[in-house]
């Protein structure tokens, strides 16, 4: 595990490399029951192996488009978690950012915090037209033909779910990942939707770039220490002089 946290800066950031889905859900509840009690908030930075998760509306995996033992013989784990949203994929290429911090009731405008984020990181990897989708979470860069038919390009998800005031869960950004791994679900139950990836805009649009996940990694981290300078983080019911404490 890799620390590289600034002692000026509110909340840590921890690089914990490839981690497998369940280690990595139990090391997000161990941060949160941290922080939950006053400790410093963590941004935690991973990939996982190839695993689907079902958020809170994804009503038994409806949206999983291939049957349990495909799966099982593809070694793709599936997990049904706490977060918002349906269901989404992860995997190696992919850069997940679980921001442990606490939100409050302030949960529509943390999430346009992480929007924020994300659009300017891919912004500093060279894709200007990275924006939110008004209606959905996620952000998105600009829709595209296919076969006479418009599709909304998403390049990354999000779900959080909240509890004691703090949020677990967070950002799928999709850097280098097999997008053919997609086809395994309706990613976020959304069917007018493609997903897309850093390479993949890079290749589309004649960048002779290559896309890694250290490079995203630094614009990620970056981008939510800009973003989260003047953030609130304070935990309702806490003193203020408990929340920054470490635990």
């Amino acid at each position: 595990m890799t620390e590289t946290a600034a002692p000026e800066r509110a909340f840590d950031i921890l690089d914990v490399g490839v981690v497998p889905y369940g280690e990595a859900w139990a090391l997000q509840k161990e941060h949160h029951a941290r922080v939950a009690a006053g400790g410093k908030p963590t941004l935690l930075l991973l990939e996982h192996p190839p695993v689907l998760t079902l958020g809170r509306k994804a009503r038994e995996g409806e949206n999983i488009v291939v049957t349990r033992d495909y799966l099982h013989a593809q070694g793709i784990e599936v997990f049904e978690i706490e977060r918002g949203g349906d269901v989404t994929y992860h995997g190696p290429g992919q850069l997940v950012a679980y921001a442990i911090f606490p939100v409050g009731r302030k949960i529509v405008d943390f999430l346009r915090l992480l929007e924020n984020a994300t659009i300017q990181a891919l912004h500093t990897l060279g894709l200007p037209d990275a924006r939110p989708n008004p209606g959905y979470a996620g952000v998105y860069v600009n829709p595209r033909r296919v076969n006479g038919k418009t599709y909304d390009q998403k390049i990354a998800s999000f779900g959080v779910a909240v509890k004691q005031h703090v949020a677990l869960h967070g950002i799928g950004l999709n850097v280098t990942t097999n997008l053919h791994h997609f086809d395994l679900i309706v990613p976020c139950g959304l069917s007018d939707t493609h997903m897309t990836s850093v390479q993949r805009e890079y290749d589309l649009r004649g960048l002779e770039r290559t896309a890694s996940i250290p490079e995203a990694k630094k614009a990620l981290a970056d981008a939510f220490v800009q973003v989260f300078a003047d953030y609130d983080w304070r935990i309702p019911g806490m003193m203020p002089e408990m929340v920054m404490v470490d635990g």
